[in-house]
């Protein structure tokens, strides 16, 4: 497996560097389709791996994830290495969003990033929802855009509404979908049509003018709602 997997679109208009979640790689179904849809939609993505993950295609073993500051730093030089002029934008799925926004200010105040993207962001462990990872999205000021079913366990609408979330973050509510963005048979809704809706949702927010101003309030889309 090569160090990258590259999705770019003929003339490219924005790039996502976008990294897995904590338990699947980054060629996993779910990174995949993100992938190629979004670069239908004229974005480029690059995909990476965190170094546990890597390692466990060689080491034969489920390694657990680095530590937060090995992360960190690997998400930083995986930025660093980005040297064109192409809007750049970082995020991931669940862990690796939540990596990326830890690092987000810092990047956006030094003009390497444009903004953030982070699809079924971890606002807490599975289980323990008093234990908030939202300290930090208080005070953001980088543009960032939440993807999110609205029954996920690591962050539900009913529970991320009593939130205290800066204006600079918005959300987008997928219905009923769980932390993969999977409805309920009964709903009438496919997390395939989900899929597409974030990859919409996504490209609208890289590509519309940057100089708009996000709002905390959710954004519209096919399968999402306010």
């Amino acid at each position: 497996m090569s160090e990258y997997l590259i999705n770019r679109p003929k003339a490219p208009r924005a790039r996502f560097l976008c990294a897995h979640g904590a338990g699947a790689p980054m060629d996993s179904r779910f990174m995949q389709v993100l992938a190629q849809g979004l670069c239908a939609l004229g974005i480029e993505v690059i995909r990476f791996e965190f170094p546990y993950m890597a390692q466990r295609r060689t080491g034969g073993s489920r390694r657990p994830p680095n530590t937060m500051p090995q992360l960190l730093h690997c998400f930083g030089a995986q930025i660093a290495r980005q040297l064109d002029d192409l809007p750049l934008y970082i995020g991931g799925k669940s862990m690796g969003g939540r990596v990326a926004s830890l690092i987000a200010d810092e990047s956006f105040e030094k003009g390497l990033i444009a903004g953030l993207v982070c699809l079924g962001y971890p606002f807490h462990p599975r289980g323990k929802p008093e234990k908030l990872r939202t300290q930090h999205l208080a005070g953001i000021s980088c543009p960032m855009l939440i993807v999110q079913g609205d029954r996920d366990p690591l962050g539900s609408c009913a529970e991320v509404a009593g939130y205290e979330l800066s204006h600079a973050v918005e959300i987008a509510w997928l219905e009923d979908g769980d932390h993969d963005f999977k409805p309920r048979r009964a709903s009438g809704l496919t997390q395939a049509r989900h899929w597409q809706s974030a990859q919409a949702v996504v490209a609208q927010f890289m590509l519309r003018s940057r100089g708009s101003q996000a709002t905390a309030s959710c954004i519209g889309g096919p399968g999402a709602r306010r």
